[in-house]
């Protein structure tokens, strides 16, 4: 009986870590709502030219193959916060290290997308600059969906 209730522990200790890991993967990450709406107006809206439809589409290359790696990091850094809260059941310095290294990689894919977003807006011209803009600073100044 008391090796069922340990197991019954160890299962609700790691669905803890689990729904843990999740939160701060959804409240941390920078998932704004409105990528679509902005693939929209860069493909289908600003009359990009050909030249810069090829620019930009080797940008998206380079920044997809980049954030997926950033974000294979961010599961892996779950993982390891998981790891963590299973060995010491509380907010102890292991957990602490967990979350500081899940926020490092976080923070490296916001700058990505950034410099991807300024790459892009390079490749526009003045009037296309300036839609592009402000799409972006309403994106990211639009309440929660």
């Amino acid at each position: 009986m008391l090796k069922g209730r340990h197991y019954a522990g160890i299962a609700a200790v790691a669905f803890l870590a689990a729904l843990a890991g999740v939160g701060l993967g959804r409240h941390f990450m920078p998932q704004p709502p409105q990528v679509n709406e902005l693939h929209h107006l860069m493909h289908e809206e600003l009359n990009l030219d050909p030249a810069q439809e090829q620019r930009i589409h080797a940008l998206e290359l380079h920044y997809n193959a980049r954030r997926a790696a950033l974000e294979h990091e961010m599961r892996q850094d779950n993982a390891l916060l998981a790891a963590a809260i299973r060995a010491e059941h509380g907010y102890g310095p292991k957990v602490s290290a967990a979350i500081d290294r899940s926020h490092h990689a976080m923070g490296e894919l916001q700058k990505e997308t950034l410099r991807h977003v300024f790459a892009m807006r390079n490749e526009l011209r003045p009037d296309q600059a300036k839609r592009f803009e402000d799409a972006i600073t309403s994106a990211l100044t639009a309440p929660e969906r």
